[in-house]
């Protein structure tokens, strides 16, 4: 997709997120940053989640972080606001459930790093759940994005 084109489908994307919420029965968590709603991914605003596959040591941060963004999701309805693509012009979007912000709630409790490569809204989130030594801390997890450049540059490692 060209730029253009993905900035034309984001404009678009926003419309129809700010439209109002989603039913939960509409959306499909991917993994712990990145949710399909109506049939668009989203992923998250400001944070970076574990991989799938990522693994710390025996602790499935991936699988994990996916089932603690399903399990705050719940059967709630979700309502985004979209911020923009990231650097491969996926959708970025703030999105709620329930009230809460679901970036600020998966960072706060260990499950995502704060991404300030574009937003710098999660960083006191961060903070404490190092402070507290929760989820991807607690397990010393590398960071997502080295994870996955370890791993992209490297695919016979065992994962």
């Amino acid at each position: 997709m060209t730029r253009l084109a993905a900035i034309a489908f984001a404009t678009v994307l926003a419309a129809s997120l700010a439209a109002g919420p989603v039913p939960a029965n509409a959306q499909t968590v991917v993994d712990g940053g990145t949710i399909v709603l109506e049939g668009r991914d989203v992923r998250l605003w400001g944070i970076d989640a574990p991989d799938l596959d990522e693994v710390c040591g025996d602790w499935a941060a991936g699988r994990l972080a996916a089932a603690a963004l399903q399990k705050l999701i719940g059967n709630q309805s979700i309502v985004c606001q979209a911020r923009g693509l990231d650097h491969q012009g996926r959708i970025f979007g703030k999105c709620r459930a329930g009230g809460a912000d679901l970036g600020a709630t998966m960072v706060r409790e260990g499950w995502a790093w704060a991404l300030v490569e574009y937003s710098r809204d999660y960083v006191e989130q961060e903070a404490q759940a190092k402070t507290e030594n929760l989820g991807v801390h607690e397990h010393q997890c590398e960071p997502a994005s080295q994870w996955r450049q370890a791993h992209r540059a490297h695919p016979q490692k065992s994962r």
